[in-house]
């Protein structure tokens, strides 16, 4: 139902309308005995009244009143209308409720008072009515006669017949009050993902200049589709801001290859072994497997650090690829990559054992940089004091090289290219490195040695004389043991075969007899001299050096290794002599 029982858009209701039937009262009557009784079957209660006895006089001012209630009604119609049009729809929709109130009024006015007529008197409900009651359309104006033209209320109760008002005066009614939609909370974001052109609901439709938004008059409360969460558009760009932010650049490398393969598929990679274009690649030590991909793929090898990165993790020794030169072909898929690269014939390293003398790794160089040989040797003894040794190593007499001892074992790159002072210049630093985490420097004072040196010196013995690992600790004691002042056993010297064997840049183990071996005049003659050679005999490795700094304790001056499994430590020379004759007979035995 409509504002004022009508349809929207039609006019007020006037009681001299010839479109409404008859004028004045005898119109109203007929009008509201259509439109809300229907067949007319019920009857005014006026009418009734006056029928039943009523006179003249109560019936006219019955009509006085409906009269004025009418022209009332019309005037405040007028007013009504004269409204903003954007309130009919809320107005409507107040006035059906009043209309619906007026109503409710009605019957319990008529349920309560019995069917009582005006000021009380009975009358039979079941006589003709006019309808009045309900064809109010505003029930719920206050009581009052401004014009002190109107009777009693018949009814005795002001919510039954509310009074008209003037013309030109208008009852107070509480303004309408219209909901403003509210807007919905946005969702707190911070400027960092913010592109500064508002947020992006996935319709343009609703987008306005300004970033602002509407929901096309639907308001927040029903009705209308509801509102798309909304989207940052710089998800991708705060995603890698984020991944810079977790770690340095190889950790970068691998979780945004782990990206792009989650959200566009497999990285861009060459299918085949590769093209007969070789190069070299030199990976450096610590190096992870982005840090390796991005040298590969600026060399040419693969084509992509994701699809270098994704072989390596599915092969189950991708791990292992150590740093070193590779030769490696151009446009090789990255599984065949992988797989080159784990291969000790694709590595270009020079890998130095432990316990080797300088000559050995002068003359390996020379043949890793197809140089002739005895070039290496010849710079090392002419840029010794350039390569980097520490002042300690320096300015020792009778040495016979050196950079004997700082030639540390391991492997080191070799470059298509490179120069010998390059390589040795690299071992050099190794060493260096190594000697200063083990602290040769305090070590060598508080073992009552000259200096680290020394230390140096009697690691390269352990390492060439134990021959075995496990066997460093008993044979760092012997020597140690020989050095002391007090020695009677061997009267201060060392009387190693290893020293011979140095001298005559031999290995044998059939040097000769004793009194032939003193004969031999040489600074590193140690079964001549007393005390320790001038310098290292041999490059020795970190198990050696620690041997050298924690000797076993024991009383031990002798030793001889009869195999792998048995070295025999003796104390007195006789014990020493029968150990060597069951050695001599472990060697027949093996045809050695």
């Amino acid at each position: 139902m409509t504002e004022y029982g009508r349809s929207p858009g039609s006019e007020p209701w006037h009681p001299e309308d010839p479109a409404h039937g008859h004028q004045g009262w005898e119109g109203q009557q007929a009008y509201y005995q259509q439109t809300q009784y229907g067949d007319g079957h019920q009857q005014d209660p006026y009418q009734q009244q006056s029928q039943q006895g009523y006179g003249d006089e109560q019936y006219h001012a019955a009509q006085d009143y409906h009269a004025q209630q009418a022209h009332a009604q019309q005037a405040h119609a007028q007013q009504i209308h004269a409204q903003q049009a954007h309130q009919q729809q809320v107005h409507a929709q107040q006035a059906h409720a009043q209309q619906q109130q007026a109503h409710a009024q009605q019957a319990h006015a008529q349920q309560t008072y019995g069917g009582q007529g005006y000021a009380g008197q009975p009358y039979d409900t079941g006589g003709w009515d006019t309808g009045q009651q309900t064809a109010m359309p505003y029930g719920a104006h206050a009581p009052g006669d401004p014009y002190g033209t109107q009777g009693p209320d018949l009814y005795g109760t002001p919510e039954a017949y509310p009074p008209p008002q003037p013309p030109g005066q208008r009852r107070a009614e509480p303004e309408p009050v219209r909901e403003e939609p509210q807007p919905e909370p946005e969702e707190e974001t911070h400027p960092f993902f913010s592109d500064g052109a508002g947020d992006d609901d996935g319709d343009d439709d609703h987008d306005e200049p300004g970033g602002s938004r509407h929901d096309g008059g639907k308001g927040r409360r029903g009705g209308g589709k509801p509102q798309k969460k909304r989207k940052s558009r710089n998800g991708l760009a705060c995603l890698v801001v984020a991944l810079v932010m977790a770690g340095g650049a190889g950790g970068v490398g691998y979780f945004g290859y782990q990206f792009w393969q989650g959200r566009f598929g497999a990285a861009p990679d060459y299918a085949g072994e590769g093209t007969s274009e070789t190069v070299q690649v030199e990976i450096p030590k610590g190096a992870g497997g982005y840090e390796i991909a991005a040298l590969l793929v600026e060399q040419g090898v693969v084509k992509s650090q994701g699809a270098f990165v994704s072989a390596q993790e599915k092969n189950p020794d991708g791990k292992s690829i150590q740093d070193g030169v590779y030769t490696l072909k151009k446009g090789m898929s990255a599984a065949s990559a992988v797989e080159a690269m784990l291969n000790p014939e694709n590595r270009n390293a020079l890998t130095i054992p432990e316990g080797k003398r300088s000559a050995f790794v002068y003359a390996q160089i020379d043949k890793k940089l197809e140089l002739k040989a005895g070039t290496t040797e010849s710079v090392a003894k002419a840029k010794a004091k350039n390569l980097g040794l520490p002042a300690w190593a320096t300015n020792h007499p009778d040495l016979k090289d050196p950079l004997e001892g700082f030639l540390f074992p391991a492997s080191y790159p070799v470059a298509k290219g490179a120069k010998p002072e390059d390589i040795l210049k690299k071992m050099v630093a190794r060493a260096n490195a190594e000697y200063t985490k083990l602290d040769i420097e305090t070590k060598a004072t508080s073992l009552g040695l000259k200096s680290p040196w020394e230390l140096l010196t009697i690691a390269s013995l352990v390492q060439v004389e134990g021959k075995y690992p496990h066997d460093f600790d008993k044979v760092s004691r012997v020597v140690y043991n020989r050095l002391k002042p007090n020695n009677v056993e061997t009267v201060g010297r060392l009387e190693f075969d290893s020293t011979i064997n140095y001298i005559k840049e031999e290995s044998t183990l059939d040097v000769g007899t004793v009194a032939d071996l003193r004969k031999i005049d040489d600074p590193y003659n140690t079964y001549d001299i007393k005390g320790l050679t001038p310098g290292p005999i041999s490059n020795p490795g970190v198990d050696a050096i620690k041997s050298a700094i924690n000797p076993t304790p024991g009383p031990w001056y002798y030793f001889v290794s009869i195999n792998e499994d048995k070295t025999v430590f003796s104390v007195t020379n006789e014990e020493h002599n029968r150990n060597v004759e069951q050695y001599e007979k472990e060697r027949e035995k093996s045809g050695q």
